[in-house]
């Protein structure tokens, strides 16, 4: 499983690049036939404090999931996508056993 990590109109700390590294690779645990993880994180130009935004790709065989998540921090954007898209590959691969048998 390849990450690639994007920071949009901002320079990344070093730290949150290694905390959404070390995060999603946890991933594999849910699902191992994961080809690659693309995360993008920006700043949205609003006055809430809800501003920081994570969006995580996800390409498996045969399909792909895109999850979407805004924050006040974006560590917890990366958790609450890396929770979503666990959920969502559990879903896949059980809906996958499911057809094959």
């Amino acid at each position: 499983m390849t990450i690639d990590f994007q920071s949009v109109n901002y320079n990344a700390d070093i730290s949150l690049v290694e905390f959404t590294k070390n995060r999603l690779q946890k991933m594999e645990k849910f699902f191992n036939h994961i080809v690659e993880v693309e995360v993008f994180t920006k700043v949205l130009n609003t006055s809430e404090k809800n501003n920081k935004q994570a969006e995580v790709k996800i390409r498996v065989p045969g399909e792909h999931f895109i999850v979407k998540k805004t924050c006040k921090s974006f560590e917890e954007a990366v958790d609450t996508c890396a929770q979503s898209a666990e959920r969502l590959l559990i879903k896949f691969k059980t809906r996958n056993r499911l057809r094959s048998v």
